[in-house]
């Protein structure tokens, strides 16, 4: 489980790491997913160390809330002017992501049932 736990934060350091060393405007946890992603498509044997680890993190993941609610809190005098700009980007960006996630899984529902097609074999 440690080995597997510092897998996942060398990840997030090299992430954080070419962010800022870039100065690119993702952030490092992102780029740090995307290379683990990465890493496990050239080693798909590392899923298998990784993934009771990564599983155990997300039964937990609210506790990792906790942090970015306390500094909501002590930042409430500095976010509240934005009240309206906040609630717009929350709808907006939650639409979106309601319509990305509609989207990809009708293409992969068409694309599963092609492939469905195509391995079924014709009646003569």
């Amino acid at each position: 489980m440690l080995r597997a736990l510092a897998t996942l934060l060398l990840f997030q350091c090299f992430g954080e790491g070419l962010s800022m060393g870039l100065h690119v405007p993702v952030p490092g946890p992102v780029i740090g997913l995307l290379l683990l992603f990465g890493y496990l498509l050239i080693r798909p044997s590392a899923v298998d160390s990784i993934e009771p680890t990564a599983l155990e993190l997300l039964r937990h993941l609210s506790l990792l809330f906790v942090p970015a609610g306390v500094g909501i809190m002590v930042a409430a005098d500095k976010v509240r002017g934005e009240g309206l700009a906040i609630v717009v980007a929350l709808v907006v960006s939650t639409t979106l992501a309601i319509a990305v996630t509609a989207l990809v899984t009708r293409a992969l529902m068409r694309r599963q049932v092609r492939r469905a097609r195509m391995n079924t074999p014709s009646e003569l």
